[in-house]
């Protein structure tokens, strides 16, 4: 049994205006997009090379500009701090290094802070968290 073929090539012409459309909306989506609000505290690692990590356990504190504390992605006073990072310390069954995930426009002062809090808790070793200059944050927009 045959079935008939309506299949023929378009000869008709082409109207752009769907496409067009389609296009600048996706456009104003992504435009859109951009400006939704991101959770957390935008914290910019200072750039440097030739740091060496640990290779002990680690346990990660952030401070952002402002000298506020972030343990375990929420806000953190000093004092609630040395308590939890003495229950770490406790908790661990070998020496743990404290990652100090501090932003670059944090003074050397309150790096000092940070320092001071982790060895009265029972740190022996804290490090200090950059960025390889390969992975700046100019080259991370340009990238994305």
């Amino acid at each position: 049994m045959k079935f008939p073929r309506n299949a023929r090539i378009f000869r008709g012409h082409f109207d752009a205006a769907p496409f067009a459309a389609v296009f600048f909306l996706l456009i104003l989506f992504i435009q859109l997009g951009s400006l939704t609000y991101t959770p957390g505290v935008h914290i910019q690692l200072p750039v440097a090379d030739g740091f060496v990590g640990t290779e002990k356990p680690t346990v990660a504190v952030a401070m952002d500009p402002s000298g506020r504390f972030y343990f375990d992605n929420h806000s953190i006073a000093e004092n609630d701090l040395k308590l939890q990072l003495h229950k770490k310390i406790a908790q661990a069954r070998e020496p743990l290094a404290l990652v100090v995930q501090a932003d670059k426009d944090v003074t050397k002062e309150m790096l000092d802070r940070i320092t001071l809090i982790a060895q009265q808790a029972g740190f022996s070793e804290a490090v200090l968290a950059t960025l390889p200059s390969s992975l700046s944050p100019a080259e991370q927009k340009r990238s994305k």
